[in-house]
């Protein structure tokens, strides 16, 4: 089975896998810990493995880091974490100027698998609300335009 691991943060909302990307210090833990505060789950911290069954891409985390989530200056702690998730949806987040109002759906590539994906600013106050949001729509089919319409 092959194994692609990611510079990622992976927390479960709705039940399916987010999975948060950007560069070192774009706000991928900041997120995923205001994602826990309002009842998600973390998958992995500062690294995921990602794996492929049948047309469903799989998130783990490795085993050195599971339920360990960094916040940056303050330290590392032991989190309510689950062992894996679907992943549904992957955040790619960037500075505030690079977001579209009303973006065309670019999905994301991934072993050969197309995943849901929407660029968001980490740090708005609304951004947990937002990955949310994206969830429900991608589960219920309530978005109408946008990022996560095709």
């Amino acid at each position: 089975m092959d194994i692609l691991r990611l510079h990622a943060t992976c927390v479960v909302v709705k039940s399916r896998g987010v999975l948060l990307l950007g560069e070192p210090g774009a706000g991928k833990s900041d997120l995923a810990l205001r994602l826990m505060d309002r009842g998600a789950k973390l998958i992995a911290d500062d690294q995921v493995e990602l794996t492929k069954k049948g047309r469903t891409i799989i998130a783990t985390a490795p085993r050195r880091i599971y339920g360990l989530l960094e916040v940056r200056g303050v330290g590392i702690f032991k989190v309510r974490s689950q062992k894996k998730a679907r992943v549904l949806l992957v955040v790619q987040l960037v500075k505030q100027e690079w977001i579209e109002r009303l973006p065309y759906p670019e999905p994301y590539e991934c072993m050969h698998t197309h995943i849901a994906q929407l660029r968001l600013s980490p740090f708005e106050p609304s951004a947990a609300i937002k990955v949310e949001k994206a969830v429900a729509a991608l589960q219920d089919g309530s978005m109408t335009v946008g990022a996560l319409k095709e």
